[in-house]
């Protein structure tokens, strides 16, 4: 079952930050991950939003949360911590039968 990585983001040093971005496409890529929204214009229609956001699916959770872990995307994180403010979460997509 797919499963997606959800994050809400507000940037709080862009400089800092887009040294970051720069490198998670081909992080998430080597895990097996794939970007299906990164930043991006946004229309809000209900509550309040961050200024950005990101969507990557991953085949399964267990692979998702192993990207999250794996050695290469540890050593970016801290930019992105010091950077800005975000959520993440990891949903389980759903496959039709």
């Amino acid at each position: 079952m797919p499963a997606y990585v959800i994050a809400r983001i507000t940037v709080t040093d862009p400089d800092d930050y887009k040294i970051y971005a720069n490198q998670t496409v081909a992080c998430a890529e080597k895990a097996g991950g794939t970007f299906l929204v990164k930043g991006g214009g946004q229309t809000q229609i209900e509550g309040s939003s961050p200024d950005r956001h990101v969507i990557i699916r991953f085949e399964t959770r267990q692979a998702a949360l192993d990207w999250y872990a794996s050695e290469d995307y540890q050593r970016i994180l801290p930019i992105a911590l010091s950077s800005s403010e975000r959520d993440i979460v990891v949903v389980d997509g759903f496959t039709e039968d």
